[in-house]
């Protein structure tokens, strides 16, 4: 069996130095790209199973690296975790909104690194077959085959590899509030009283809209105040 490949993007070679040698020691093959248009180009030659991408970089900057590469339709599954040395709930919002599925701020733990690469391959693998790959709550129908989901006769509209686990665990537990630490948990896999809040956050607003040009007049995740987000059959 072919080890996971991860493409680690990063302007400081010390970053890709660290970044390389804690991955491989997890039985990773790790390549290694210096800008964002060199990680363009080996994202051509070969898809990686993960992408850790930092966003402050001269040039091409990994905002612009993670949409180019969600422009495309046969990257929509592909694991991006960023990295930033910002910390802020606006960049760690805009790396998300880009299409991002996590983050982890510099400086960083190397277990926590490890243990969230771990996470998003692992969730990708387990996620790639489905018993039931259609779902439907009312009108919203999601395809997990394709990721895309539809109201009605409208759409299909693309989701990304996270929208759409978090979109699936809201519509099967269906009628059920669930609170943010409990979604980090079941979809981001966090270890319970971690994580932030505002990745769950970012990830609904994104739902919402891609939803909203479905059916502009219906919300279909709801805010529970004081718990958390629901859909409603």
């Amino acid at each position: 069996m072919s080890k996971p490949y991860v493409l680690t993007v990063d302007d400081d070679p010390e970053v890709l130095g660290t970044l390389g040698r804690a991955l491989r020691r997890e039985g990773y093959e790790v390549g290694r790209a210096s800008s964002g248009d060199e990680a363009l180009r080996l994202l051509a030659e070969r898809t990686p199973d993960l992408i850790v991408l930092d966003i402050m970089m001269p040039g091409l900057d990994g905002l612009e690296v993670c949409r180019r590469i969600r422009a495309h339709e046969q990257y929509n599954t592909l694991p991006i975790l960023f990295l930033t040395a910002k910390d802020s709930t606006e960049d760690i919002v805009a790396g998300l909104d880009v299409g991002g599925d996590d983050y982890i701020t510099k400086p960083f733990e190397l277990a926590e690194l490890t243990a969230r690469v771990r996470a998003l391959i692992r969730r990708n693998l387990r996620h790639a077959v489905l018993e039931s790959p259609v779902l439907a709550v009312g009108a919203l129908r999601l395809d997990s085959n394709t990721h895309q989901v539809t109201v009605g006769g409208a759409g299909p509209v693309q989701l990304t590899a996270t929208e759409h686990r978090l979109l699936r665990y809201l519509m099967e537990h269906a009628n059920q509030a669930l609170s943010p630490q409990h979604l980090l948990e079941a979809v981001w896999d966090y270890p319970p009283d971690t994580g932030d809040p505002d990745l769950v956050r970012a990830h609904v607003r994104n739902l919402r809209a891609k939803l909203k040009t479905l059916d502009e007049s219906t919300t279909f995740i709801r805010t529970i105040h004081g718990v958390g987000y629901m859909v409603s059959e």
